[in-house]
């Protein structure tokens, strides 16, 4: 995650992170991406259930019932063992998470392990009585996926309505007490939308998006055409910036996040030396602590099933089943034995193994080596150049 409104308008600065001794069990949640430790956040895909069909599904998820799903006390034996390893977050999601039945009961069991717990949703399920069980849990933070205006999102969705429905749910959400935000995933169908979202967001007072980059997997690898190309990357990232600092120069306070593309971080960077330089010290700093990239070691994926993957788009390689051996284990196994073991050990810092544009890029321990998985997809080689890289030649230093 790329944080816009802590780099761009300086809602963090280094003082601020260097308070907790970046350590993950002591950091808020908003400046986990600082820590030292990098103790996986887990995204639990709680059940493959879902009640609408969005064309950018990595789960591929439908609305009917998938044998082998985690039962209640597997959930909770995963959850002891994630707390007992350090994992400050635990969020929740899909498919659906809130058809999954007992979603509430391992929420409140996650809390009382002493974890974060948060859900991603399509927000149609939440009605003020679900929110409030939600909130009587102390759920952190309800985010919920918006893919720009009504019919943009309904198209989406592949339900007419489904909109109005999730913009319901944000509400009942806010009304119960919880932290919400909008999840919008960015492509050539909805990004000349992004100011409908951020117009929606000021207007209901919802101080929180995560923009994210289109990721080739699931059934989001046929929409692999549809990906912005570099220049309406540049606008589209631009275009967030400029929304999030006018809203802070009208007196807001929003937190605004770009996700699966560390080439924001050096992008805010260079935007911002020509703007001010002064600030930009700062940015570079937090870039270096951010450390770009945290697929395999900072973030975690959990299936419905129990296979453990190096994020939520990682579907076709597991590095084994919670079923079989707890999280921490498998997580911690690079011992280079297997060929699981050998990814988790390159994972865990993947400069060395990255090729081309990525190799040569002089911010490449900021960015990280960025994502594996889609470099993988469109070219065939998991260590290959991440091709959604919009920086020049000469922004990343081969070509002077």
């Amino acid at each position: 995650m790329i944080g816009i409104s802590k780099l761009y308008c300086g809602a963090v600065e280094p003082s601020d992170v260097l308070r907790y001794h970046r350590k993950s069990s002591e950091l808020p949640s908003d400046l986990l991406q600082f820590s030292r430790d990098k103790k996986p956040v887990v995204v639990w895909n709680c059940t493959r259930t879902c009640n609408l069909r969005c064309v950018h599904c990595y789960a591929q998820s439908e609305a009917r019932h998938y044998d082998g799903e985690m039962t209640t006390e597997e959930g909770k034996a995963m959850i002891d063992d994630l707390a007992a390893f350090g994992c400050p977050v635990l969020l929740l999601s899909g498919g659906e998470p809130t058809l999954r039945p007992d979603m509430i009961e391992l929420a409140q069991y996650a809390k009382d392990a002493g974890m974060r717990v948060v859900i991603s949703t399509n927000g149609t399920q939440i009605t003020p009585e679900f929110a409030q069980r939600c909130a009587d849990v102390g759920l952190s933070y309800v985010g919920v996926s918006l893919d720009g205006s009504r019919e943009t999102h309904d198209r989406f969705r592949g339900i007419e309505g489904s909109f109005d429905r999730a913009v319901e749910g944000l509400k009942n959400a806010q009304d119960a007490g919880i932290k919400v935000g909008v999840r919008m995933t960015i492509n050539k169908r909805n990004w000349r939308d992004i100011d409908d979202i951020f117009d929606l967001m000021e207007e209901r007072n919802i101080n929180r998006a995560c923009f994210y980059h289109l990721v080739y997997t699931g059934r989001g690898s046929a929409l692999i055409g549809e990906d912005l190309n570099h220049d309406e990357t540049r606008q589209a990232v631009r275009l967030i910036m400029d929304r999030t600092k006018a809203w802070f120069d009208r007196g807001g306070s929003p937190e605004i996040l770009t996700v699966d593309n560390h080439a924001d971080g050096p992008f805010v960077y260079l935007e911002l030396l020509k703007e001010n330089p002064e600030r930009a010290k700062d940015v570079l700093q937090l870039l270096k602590w951010n450390q770009g990239n945290s697929t395999g070691n900072g973030i975690a994926c959990v299936s419905w099933d129990g296979e453990v993957y190096a994020d939520q788009f990682w579907r076709h390689f597991s590095f084994g089943n919670v079923k079989d051996r707890p999280f921490s284990e498998i997580w911690s196994d690079t011992s280079r034995t297997t060929p699981q073991s050998e990814l988790m050990y390159r994972l865990k810092d993947k400069r060395p193994f990255v090729k081309g544009r990525c190799h040569s890029c002089k911010w490449l321990n900021e960015c990280g080596g960025n994502f594996r998985v889609r470099a993988e997809a469109a070219t065939g080689d998991l260590w290959d150049s991440d091709p959604a890289c919009y920086l020049t030649d000469k922004e990343i230093g081969i070509e002077e």
